[in-house]
């Protein structure tokens, strides 16, 4: 079992899409890391040697800020924006969509999920 940046790899899985489940490291960024350690894109991870994973968490600890470090430093840039009270700020406070989606429908995922109002009803003319 490969533990890298205090995640656990799954073992059964290629070293690129394990290596995705690493906070802070995508397809791409993982698909660079196999190029530089020099493995193949469909090795495994319980067939990786500890020389390879030596070298793949050398190479992610010198070029990348990943799980906690990336972690904090996100909330960090979050809780700026709030203290300063910018509008990215203000909507990460109110827990709605940041990057200008609409609210009037949709957005379900961000402000949780939708409460009935009673006795709303709508008058015919």
């Amino acid at each position: 079992m490969a533990r890298i940046s205090g995640v656990n790899l799954p073992t059964n899985k290629c070293v690129k899409v394990a290596l995705t489940y690493i906070y802070g490291i995508g397809p791409t960024i993982a698909k660079e890391i196999c190029k530089v350690a020099g493995i193949s894109d469909d090795k495994r991870v319980n067939k990786l040697t500890d020389d390879e994973v030596l070298k793949i968490r050398e190479y992610i600890e010198s070029k990348f800020k990943v799980e906690g470090d990336l972690r904090s430093e996100v909330s960090l840039n979050i809780k700026r924006l709030t203290d300063l009270g910018t509008y990215r700020g203000l909507r990460h406070r109110k827990k709605l969509p940041v990057r200008g989606q609409r609210t009037h429908t949709n957005a379900r995922t961000r402000k949780g999920k939708g409460v009935a109002i009673a006795n709303k009803k709508r008058v015919v003319a």
